[in-house]
C-alpha cells in the first residue's frame, strides 16, 4: 500500500522539483547577468561574448553588423599590410579587373562638371552596337536624370552595370544635336584586358605590356605573340612597370612559355602551407627568343614572380628600377554574406631561394606605407648606388649575386628621367588640370581628329597645335599661374603628356604606349641590349691572381 502511494505521487514531486529549478533559475539570471564577463574565455570566444554582451546590455541600441564590419579591417591590420577585408559591396569592383570580364555597357568614361562624358566606347561592345560614340554626355539613365552632385563613380557604375541581357536606356547628348538622343543598350561581358599593347618597335623587336596578371593573362599573351609572329619579331620586349600582380598561376604560365623544360620559377611555404614548387613543362614556344623584361618601383607581386624567375634562370635581362617588393601570398575566403577576406597564407621564393617582401612590422606600420617616398628621398630612383638591400645574397643559376628582402633589383639600372621637371610641371600633373584640358581639347576637336587613326599621324597634328600654350591658357584661369621660364624649361614633357592623354582619349591604350615609348629612356636600352646580343646574361668572370688567405 505504501508502494502504491509513493507511485501515486512521483509524477508530481518531479514537476515541483522542475518549477523550483526553473524559479531558481529566472532568479540568478534576473541578478546575475551583469556579471556575464566571468564566462568569457579566450580567443575567439572572447569576441563573440563580447558582441553579445554589446548587444544585450550596451546603454544605446548598436548595430552589431557595423561594428563588425569595422573590426575586421582592425584586426586584419594587426597581421601584414596585405590581408584584407572588402565588403559585400566592393568584392565584385575588387574581382573584376582579375575575372578578365565584367557585365555592363561597355564604355570608357569621365566625370566632368557633374555629367558623364563617354571617353572612349569599347569596339563590338554594346554601347557601340547600339549606337553610343566618344563624346557624348550621358544626361539620363532609365529615363530619369542623371547629372548634378549624384553622379559619382560608384553611383555611374551602379547604374550602368547589371546582369548580362538586361536592358538599359541611356539618354545622352551629342554634339550638332539640340536634343537628347535615347539608346537602348543590352548589357553584355564586356572584357577587363590585361595585356594592354603589343606592338613593333622596329624591324626585329616586339614590345608587350602587360598591365597586370588576371584569369586571361596567358591566352591573351598568346595572341600578342601570335600576333607579332606574324610581323617577323626575333627579340622581345615584356613591359611590368607598373604592373601591380595578380594571380600567380597567370605569371607562373606566362614564364613557361619562356623557359625550358624542369626550370623551377617559382615555390611558396607558410606555418599551415606546405612548400609548393611549380616548375617549366618544357612546352614553351619561346624557349631561346631574346628577352629583355622592363619593372619599376610599382611593378609587385605576379610581375616580381616573373621577373624573378627570368632572372634567377638567367633567361632574360631585366631592366629599370628596383621594384616594389610585395613576396606575400593571399588566398580569397569569402563570408556568408558576400564579403571575404584577403588572407596571407605563404610567402613566395625565386629560385635562388630568395623572398623579396620588403621587411614590415605590422599591417599598419607607416614605414612600409612611405617606402617608394622614402627611396625617392634616398635617391634611389636616381642613382644605382643608393639602393640599400636589407636581405642575405643568393646566386642566379650561372652565379650572379642577387638580394633578398626587398624586391626585385634590375640587372641594367636605368634612373628616372628628370630633365625638365620643375615645379610648374607638378603642380599641373598632380592637379589634374592636365587630364582635364586634354579630355576637353578632345571634345571640342573631336570632328577634326576622327580622321587620324594612326598615332604617328595624329601625333604629327597635334604637334601642330601648340597643344602647351593652349593648355597654359586653360590652367592660368583655373589658379595655375602661367610662369613662362619654368614652362620653356618643362615644354617638351608637359607636350609629351598632353599629347599623349589626347592620342590615348582619341584611339587607345595601344596608341597611348607606342607614343610613349618613341623617347622612352629604358626601352631605348632594351634596344641597346638586343643590338649588342646581350639579353641573356653571362657568368661573371672569376678574379684573376692568387688567393689571398685573411
Amino acid at each position: 500500500m505504501k508502494n502504491e502511494n509513493k507511485n501515486r505521487f512521483m509524477p508530481l514531486l518531479m514537476a515541483l522539483c522542475v518549477v523550483i529549478g526553473i524559479i531558481i533559475g529566472s532568479f540568478y539570471a534576473n541578478h546575475f547577468s551583469g556579471n556575464r564577463l566571468t564566462v568569457i574565455n579566450s580567443g575567439s570566444n572572447r569576441l563573440n561574448n563580447l558582441l553579445r554582451i554589446i548587444d544585450d546590455q550596451y546603454v544605446d541600441k548598436v548595430d552589431i553588423d557595423s561594428l563588425v564590419e569595422k573590426a575586421i579591417p582592425q584586426i586584419l591590420a594587426e597581421l601584414d599590410p596585405h590581408s584584407v577585408y572588402i565588403s559585400a559591396s566592393d568584392v565584385q569592383a575588387a574581382n573584376d579587373d582579375l575575372k578578365g570580364s565584367f557585365s555592363g555597357v561597355g564604355i570608357e568614361f569621365t566625370i566632368r562638371e557633374d555629367t558623364i562624358h563617354v571617353q572612349n566606347v569599347i569596339r563590338n561592345g554594346p554601347a557601340e552596337k547600339a549606337g553610343l560614340i566618344a563624346g557624348d554626355k550621358i544626361v539620363t539613365v532609365d529615363g530619369k536624370p542623371f547629372v548634378g552632385k549624384s553622379v559619382t563613380n560608384e553611383e555611374a557604375q551602379r547604374r550602368l552595370k547589371g546582369p548580362q541581357g538586361s536592358k538599359v536606356k541611356i539618354g545622352v547628348l551629342r554634339y550638332g544635336h539640340a536634343k537628347p538622343i535615347v539608346y537602348e543598350v543590352t548589357r553584355g561581358e564586356i572584357p577587363t584586358k590585361t595585356v594592354t599593347a603589343a606592338f613593333m618597335l622596329d624591324d626585329s623587336t616586339g614590345y608587350i605590356k602587360v598591365k597586370n596578371f588576371g584569369e586571361k593573362t596567358y591566352p591573351e599573351l598568346l595572341i600578342a605573340l601570335a600576333n607579332l609572329q606574324q610581323q617577323g619579331f626575333s627579340n622581345l620586349v615584356i613591359d611590368l612597370r607598373d604592373n601591380t600582380g595578380g594571380y600567380l598561376q597567370s605569371a607562373v604560365q606566362m614564364a613557361n612559355e619562356f623557359l625550358p623544360a624542369k626550370k623551377l620559377i617559382v615555390y611558396t611555404q607558410g606555418r599551415k602551407s606546405p612548400r609548393e614548387e611549380y616548375r617549366s613543362d618544357g612546352h614553351g614556344a619561346y624557349q631561346t627568343m631574346p628577352l629583355v623584361v622592363l619593372i619599376n618601383e610599382g611593378s609587385a607581386s605576379a610581375a616580381e614572380i616573373f621577373a624573378g624567375a627570368m632572372q634567377d634562370n638567367d633567361r632574360a635581362t631585366i631592366i629599370g628600377r628596383r621594384s616594389f617588393g610585395k613576396g606575400l601570398v593571399q588566398q580569397q575566403i569569402p563570408f556568408p554574406d558576400g564579403s571575404m577576406i584577403r588572407l596571407t597564407i605563404a610567402r613566395y621564393y625565386t629560385p635562388s631561394g630568395r623572398c623579396i617582401q620588403k621587411p614590415y612590422t605590422d599591417g599598419g606600420d607607416p614605414s612600409y606605407a612611405s617606402d617608394l617616398i622614402t627611396r625617392y628621398q634616398h635617391g634611389e630612383f636616381f642613382s644605382q648606388d643608393s639602393i640599400k638591400h636589407t636581405g642575405p645574397a643568393y646566386h642566379t643559376a650561372n652565379g650572379r649575386t642577387v638580394y633578398g628582402g626587398g624586391g626585385v633589383t634590375p640587372d641594367i639600372f636605368v634612373p628616372e628621367d628628370t630633365t625638365g621637371v620643375t615645379s610648374y610641371y607638378k603642380q599641373a600633373a598632380m592637379s589634374g588640370l592636365i587630364l582635364q584640358f586634354a579630355f576637353t581639347y578632345t571634345d571640342n576637336n573631336r570632328q577634326k581628329m576622327k580622321q587620324f587613326k594612326e598615332m604617328l599621324k595624329l601625333a604629327a597634328y597635334l604637334k601642330k597645335q601648340n597643344t602647351v600654350d593652349q593648355f597654359v591658357n586653360y590652367a592660368d584661369k583655373r589658379g595655375l599661374q602661367r610662369r613662362n621660364l619654368l614652362i620653356r624649361q618643362s615644354h617638351s614633357l608637359l607636350e609629351r603628356y598632353i599629347n599623349g592623354r589626347i592620342i590615348y582619349n582619341m584611339l587607345d591604350e595601344q596608341a597611348l604606349n607606342q607614343y610613349l615609348n618613341q623617347d622612352d629612356p629604358v626601352v631605348a636600352t632594351a634596344l641597346r641590349v638586343f643590338r649588342n646580343n646581350a639579353s641573356f646574361p653571362k657568368a661573371p668572370e672569376k678574379a684573376k691572381g692568387k688567393k689571398v688567405k685573411k
